[in-house]
């Protein structure tokens, strides 16, 4: 069992904070449970992230505070907070579980299968039309990894570690985070045949203004790269929206009016049709992220690669 002596943050400590027991060495699997703790905001979400039960994560939490000497989480009614001594204890048990993370990866010797767990957060469109048909070939070569998918529109803290590397439609510009641009990608004006059929014809930007859109929420947008019907037309209003990129395309599917989507969601369905796909052309781009404290660990760094060697083969896809 690996025991490590208490950081310097947290000796430095006036002894009324720190308490008056004497100094114990502290066991590192309590440290996981604080973190556990902090990142999920209650027992019961850290004790279902660590496969154990909520008893287990107070105790342990109870057992590190012991040994330290010192309150670091304030448990309320609606959650757990850190102190303020457990807000000073944090980077110091980050920097602990970076470093016993590429011990036991460096001791295991890069012959050894890659096995834990990799998550990774990403926009749904990408994660569901993208990744996830491609991922089984990354599995089929860690069998011993698991591999986790997060497709939800929204931004991912890699500081909390709700994700292990995130796919963004922008480079962060604040955290201890290393990003690099995964690749661009194009997007157009989709509608289903029956709806267009149905419709007055589009010739020309200026006959958009008299159709129905499919489109974001607009307080729900989590990017202002989504914002897309300023560039479309000032004079359209989207009647059905959604948060979900998904559900916009299939109720366009449905006949339900004309939707921007990304090429690579809707390349091959002969249910849409691009509207003005010479004039309605829009670029984006996606952001491979990763924390810096965790972008050596192999099971990391592998997924990365795979993510970024097939965004280059299908380039013709996501960039047509």
């Amino acid at each position: 069992m690996l025991r490590l002596k208490m950081p310097a943050s947290c000796a430095n400590m006036p002894r009324h904070e720190r308490g008056e027991g004497p100094m114990r060495d502290f066991d590192w699997n309590d440290v996981r449970y604080f973190l556990a703790v902090v990142r999920t905001g209650t027992l019961t979400l850290a004790a279902r992230r660590l496969g154990s039960d909520h008893t287990t994560v107070g105790r342990r939490l109870s057992a590190l505070e012991a040994s330290l000497g010192a309150k670091l989480i304030d448990r309320g009614p609606t959650g757990c907070t850190p102190t303020a001594q457990g807000e000073r204890f944090l980077a110091d048990a980050e920097a602990l579980e970076s470093v016993a993370t590429r011990a036991q990866e460096r001791i295991a010797g890069s012959d050894v299968a890659l096995s834990g767990t990799v998550r990774i957060g990403t926009p749904d469109g990408f994660g569901s039309f993208f990744l996830a048909p491609r991922i089984m070939t990354f599995c089929d070569r860690h069998p011993e990894l698991e591999v986790q998918i997060v497709a939800m529109p929204r931004v991912f803290s890699l500081s909390k570690r709700e994700a292990d590397l995130a796919i963004g439609l922008t480079r962060p510009a604040e955290g201890r985070l290393v990003s690099r641009k995964l690749t661009d990608y194009s997007l157009r004006l989709y509608a289903a045949r029956r709806y267009l059929e149905a419709s007055p014809p589009i010739r020309c930007r200026s006959d958009l203004a008299g159709h129905h859109f499919v489109s974001y929420i607009d307080d729900l947008i989590f990017s202002p790269e989504l914002d897309y019907m300023p560039q479309i037309s000032r004079d359209a209003s989207a009647r059905l929206q959604s948060s979900n990129l998904i559900a916009q395309m299939q109720a366009t599917i449905a006949g339900a009016g004309l939707c921007v989507l990304p090429c690579f969601m809707v390349d091959g369905d002969p249910r849409l049709v691009a509207v003005l796909p010479e004039e309605v052309v829009l670029t984006r781009s996606f952001w491979l992220v990763v924390h810096a404290d965790q972008r050596h660990l192999a099971r990391i760094r592998s997924a990365a690669e795979f993510i970024l060697a097939a965004a280059r083969t299908d380039q013709s896809l996501l960039n047509p």
